[in-house]
């Protein structure tokens, strides 16, 4: 089990140095997670930092009447930077995280997160970029959303969860209707459109994407 770990381990944070990768393999715990499993609740403390071995977890922010707003997904070697920043300053989390599909996640100790960004260049680094990367994701994010027509923001989606999930994307219309803050009708009528270019089929339970740059 263990040897199993630090191969994962190495496999997706190739940039850790070994003393850092023997902490991490002492010190954390791992966690398995079914599809729909809670991994951040709104209001939540955060004690540990979370880093994703496997699957795919999407992070999002959720109103008061339960609609859900997608801010980013995380795919293995990745980590929640809004997580983390909750962690370093004791702040209660303001989104929440679940898992797509049966993922695994390690679970870092906060105390030791923080002793090793002086301790540690290659995990000072990771941090950062991780803080940047889901900066620049919520910018674009923002900008489709403040500038896009909807027909656009579609595109973005569906391009966005292509680049983490396959080709195959097994959302319901009116899942996809309920992030974008539109109806089911509406984004049935701009799926089919879609169709009609060639750049995706519309199957009973999935969408399966072929080329969305058709549009």
């Amino acid at each position: 089990m263990e040897q199993e770990l630090q191969t994962t381990l190495q496999q997706h944070f190739p940039q850790f140095e070994q003393p850092l990768l023997d902490e991490i393999m002492r010190e954390s715990a791992t966690k398995k997670l079914e599809a729909g499993d809670p991994v951040i609740q709104t209001g939540q403390y955060m004690r540990s930092t979370i880093l994703l071995l496997d699957g795919l977890l999407k992070v999002y922010r959720e109103d008061d009447e339960g609609n859900e707003f997608l801010m980013y997904y995380l795919e293995p070697g990745n980590a929640c930077a809004l997580s983390m920043m909750c962690t370093a300053r004791t702040e209660k989390s303001q989104i929440k995280a679940k898992a797509v599909m049966p993922s695994e996640i390690l679970l870092i100790p906060s105390h030791l997160t923080e002793a090793w960004l002086a301790k540690y260049k290659s995990w000072y680094n990771f941090v950062i970029f991780s803080y940047r990367q889901r900066f620049e994701e919520l910018l674009q994010t923002l900008d489709s959303i403040a500038f896009k027509s909807l027909d656009e923001r579609l595109l973005f989606y569906l391009k966005r969860h292509v680049k983490v999930s396959g080709n195959e994307v097994r959302l319901s219309h009116q899942q996809i209707a309920d992030e974008l803050n539109s109806s089911r009708e509406v984004i049935s009528r701009l799926l089919k459109k879609l169709e009609q270019t060639g750049a995706l089929t519309l199957h009973r339970n999935y969408i399966e994407v072929h080329n969305l740059d058709l549009v």
